[in-house]
């Protein structure tokens, strides 16, 4: 790595009617419920382009439908050296190794978007695109799985692959097969997987039962293969090792596997488990407490027995006491122009996550039956505050911030020209139908001062630094490199957003 709706309309008569009356006051309604002060964007517009960028991800054999066109088959004989096709799948970023952990954690927030604002994106058109996006991953996740208790979880080896600059359609470094299995588990990523495909059964659950299906039986198998053989996968380190540990993966499955089954199995595991929760300040594709929190508040503030849930509830509260600002708890670093900064390294993933949490956190307290508000010490905070904290950092990655400049490339009238990654950053295949060497692509593409020759259209790329400043220069890997779970809950928070519209 280096898916509350509202309309509007206008009408020039001057009748006083009732319904004039009455599309007043729900107008009144919703700007007291947003508070809304920055300008809006094309969330719309925004929404299709992050979905597009995953097409540009794509490892394997690409679909005729594809329609990112400088992009070409490649690594169609991953897991030749397991005797496995693993063929498929993304790349997780720049370079062209594939993770399984961030992979996983990509399709379950793209699955969370589609469940939680589906009709949002059904309304914008994108609903087919996302479905082509998860199922891209859920494919490679059912060839992965090659038992009850084994599961490939990574292609290619990234230390060779990143001491080469190739497009993905000509790699020569090896692309090693790394497999979990009882006697060389892994916990977290065999965990993330279970929640992927679980999450991943209910989008499909009417479009394709019989797939839906499949993805189900899969996700059962893996949780239990997950929470039977413990440890931890290392294959991945240094770039995707889990500081967290495994607990907050196997409760993360285990509540998206309640969601899919309705099965009280599931829902005793996350109330038995409580205790494995954790207080966070943070959500990433490592540490994903504060996603499980929000995710069984929901049940929570629902009413109606769930009152074993309310543990969740305090902590999903801290969550976001430590992350709004200007709480009497906040612990969250921002930027001068009020970006969430965390640490260097694809930070915008942080505020991301944070903010997507925040929507749904914020719809789910409008509607609550149990508390409507959190309580952080002497500050009280209303779906209104988490909401518009969520929208304010959408539109700072989107233009609004110091530098004026959207950190989604492609989107707006000024964005990254050189994001740190192979395939864009080299002509494509299409054009230039020569190989480019492992050495050509550094001192020919990598090193040239000139805008990547292919638009990464859609891809949010790590962000501005804690001062608010960016170097937009191809080696500057921790602002420039985009990665496919920084877009995965912007998908989701992005659809939200479009109901302003």
């Amino acid at each position: 790595m280096e898916d509350f709706t509202s309309s509007s309309s206008s009408s020039s008569s001057s009748s006083s009617s009732p319904s004039r009356f009455l599309g007043f006051f729900v107008l009144i309604f919703a700007a007291i419920w947003t508070q809304i002060d920055a300008a809006n964007f094309d969330y719309r517009d925004a929404l299709s382009k992050s979905l597009l960028f995953y097409e540009a991800q794509r490892s394997g054999e690409l679909p005729s439908q594809q329609r990112v066109k400088w992009r070409g088959n490649s690594a169609l004989d991953d897991g030749s050296d397991g005797n496995v096709n693993l063929a498929g799948g993304y790349y997780d970023a720049g370079d062209n190794v594939k993770f399984g952990f961030p992979m996983a954690f990509t399709i379950t927030m793209l699955c969370w978007g589609a469940i939680e604002y589906g009709r949002l994106i059904d309304a914008a058109g994108e609903m087919g695109n996302l479905r082509d996006a998860i199922r891209w991953g859920t494919d490679y996740f059912l060839r992965a799985n090659t038992g009850s208790s084994e599961l490939w979880v990574q292609v290619g080896d990234p230390y060779k692959d990143h001491n080469c600059w190739q497009r993905p359609e000509d790699m020569e470094s090896p692309r090693k097969s790394y497999l979990i299995n009882q006697t060389s588990p892994g916990t977290e990523v065999a965990a993330e997987t279970s929640a992927a495909l679980a999450s991943a059964s209910i989008v499909f659950q009417s479009s394709d039962p019989s797939y839906s299906t499949k993805l189900l039986q899969s996700a059962i198998r893996l949780f239990q293969f997950a929470d039977r053989f413990r440890g931890t996968f290392s294959g991945g380190c240094p770039f995707y090792c889990s500081v967290s540990g495994y607990q907050d993966e196997l409760l993360w499955a285990a509540s998206w596997l309640y969601k899919s089954t309705g099965s009280s199995m599931y829902l005793s595991y996350v109330i038995d488990h409580a205790d494995k929760s954790g207080i966070v300040s943070e959500f990433s594709w490592e540490n994903k407490h504060a996603g499980v929190q929000v995710f069984l508040s929901t049940l929570y503030l629902k009413g109606g027995g769930f009152d074993a849930l309310k543990r969740y509830k305090d902590e999903a509260d801290f969550f976001f006491c430590a992350t709004l600002p200007n709480t009497s708890e906040t612990q969250v670093d921002r930027t001068p122009g009020g970006f969430i900064y965390v640490r260097s390294g694809a930070n915008t993933q942080y505020s991301i996550g944070a903010s997507f949490l925040a929507a749904v956190y914020a719809d789910s307290l409008a509607k609550a039956q149990v508390s409507n508000t959190v309580s952080c010490g002497r500050t009280l905070l209303h779906p209104r505050d988490l909401f518009n904290f969520a929208k304010g950092q959408a539109d700072y990655i989107l233009g609004d911030n110091p530098r004026r400049i959207s950190y989604m490339v492609g989107f707006g009238s000024s964005f990254p020209q050189q994001p740190h990654h192979r395939g864009a950053s080299i002509e494509s295949v299409a054009k230039l139908h020569a190989r480019v060497s492992c050495g050509e692509g550094f001192y020919t593409w990598y090193s040239s001062k000139s805008p990547n020759p292919n638009e990464l259209t859609g891809a949010i790329v790590g962000g501005p630094d804690r001062d608010d400043s960016f170097v937009d220069v191809r080696s500057n890997s921790a602002q420039l490199e985009p990665t496919t779970y920084v877009n995965a809950p912007f998908v989701g928070l992005l659809a939200r957003l479009t109901a302003q519209i």
